[in-house]
């Protein structure tokens, strides 16, 4: 078993057996969506269908890559493609870089389409290997690997620097993805994996990708899984600073505003900490495209298999028609326009960032001034 393969183990079975979140917050609870006592919605004939990157899918919702490199990996995503093919919503594998590396590997990843046929299937490699290692051949066939409709670029800086194997360094990414974009026959997706994308980060990235994953704090933490693979070996200095740096990162509704600032027109999806269908309606009320939800389902496909999966999937969906219903709205579109009330904390956090975009938000607060 190769280096990347071991520790792809390491992060299932930590992500399975520990309690891998908490530290921070999504800040969703800073948002809140406005009531109408006279909506003429009923949840029967709301519509959650979509449109995304030229893609129709059944709801707003993808099935975020999380695993592949191993054994373990094929079995969970087997059954997480087949729920997404059954649903009709997208799919992400976790990073290839572990087929490029043992191409005995492949099948854990391809597993994905050929399971999901239909399904809109989204690539993903890891930006210190675009910046480093990778020329245009190998970024081809990660593609080719799942006939992927979209590759995700992620962006995962806090995590190589608390990995014992880390390769913390995205020198020159931005150039190497400027000249690789006109070769690559898929949309790029960059991906964030936990601690969330600026307003400074999504205006350079806008010039590269075609649409963003802003992978907010507030879900799954990936300080606190290296903290728990250095106390296993023993490295003190790496098990401090993961202890750190628990906190750190933009909460996932706060990043959502920031990217939506920056890039008002930009395919966009919000990860971190999506645990229900009210946590769906806020992301997209706030400017989302797509919710992407990973760590319950991971334990779902491990524990239930595909009918677990499924039975989370649909409560979602099925809260999220509820809500949609309770805001009085029909469509996706809708819900995107509804009225919400946005807290002081975020509010202040707005104007100390001058995101123009939510100055609507000031009457509610007349006292602050963006």
């Amino acid at each position: 078993m190769s280096a990347t393969s071991r520790r792809k183990l390491d992060h299932i079975l930590i992500a399975l057996e520990d309690e891998v979140e908490g530290g921070s917050s999504t800040w969703f609870d800073e948002v809140m969506l406005i009531h109408n006592a006279i909506s003429e919605v009923s949840p029967r004939e709301v519509d959650t269908s979509v449109n995304f990157l030229g893609h129709e899918l059944r709801a707003p919702i993808v099935i975020a890559g999380m695993t592949g490199g191993h054994e373990l990996s094929l079995r969970i995503n087997r059954v997480l493609a087949e729920a997404a093919e059954r649903l009709g919503i997208a799919i992400g594998v976790g990073s290839q870089r572990a087929a490029i590396e043992e191409p005995k590997l492949i099948h854990t990843y391809s597993i994905v389409r050929e399971k999901a046929p239909t399904t809109f299937v989204i690539a993903n490699i890891g930006a210190a290997q675009v910046a480093r290692d990778y020329d245009i051949r190998s970024i081809l066939k990660i593609i080719d690997m799942v006939k992927a409709d979209a590759l995700a670029i992620h962006l995962n800086l806090l995590h190589e620097i608390l990995q014992p194997e880390g390769q913390p360094s995205f020198k020159g990414l931005i150039a190497k993805l400027k000249d690789m974009r006109s070769e690559i026959n898929v949309p790029l997706l960059a991906k964030e994996t936990g601690s969330g994308i600026s307003r400074e980060a999504a205006l350079k990235l806008g010039e590269v990708v075609d649409a963003i994953d802003i992978g907010g704090a507030g879900g799954t933490n990936w300080a606190l899984i290296e903290y728990k693979r250095a106390l296993k070996v023993e490295n003190e200095a790496l098990a401090q600073l993961s202890k750190l740096l628990l906190t750190w990162g933009i909460p996932t509704a706060v990043s959502i505003c920031e990217v939506r600032d920056a890039l008002p027109a930009i395919p966009l999806i919000a990860t971190g900490g999506i645990r229900s269908g009210l946590d769906i309606a806020k992301a997209l009320a706030l400017g989302a495209d797509l919710a992407g939800v990973a760590l319950p389902l991971l334990k779902k496909a491990y524990r239930e298999g595909i009918e677990g999966v499924i039975k989370m999937l649909d409560q979602m969906i099925f809260e999220l028609k509820a809500i949609m219903a309770l805001v009085g709205a029909s469509t996706i579109k809708e819900l995107k326009e509804a009225s919400i009330v946005i807290s002081p904390r975020l509010s202040e956090w707005i104007r100390c960032r001058g995101l123009k975009r939510f100055m609507k938000y000031k009457k509610l607060y007349p006292d602050i001034v963006i």
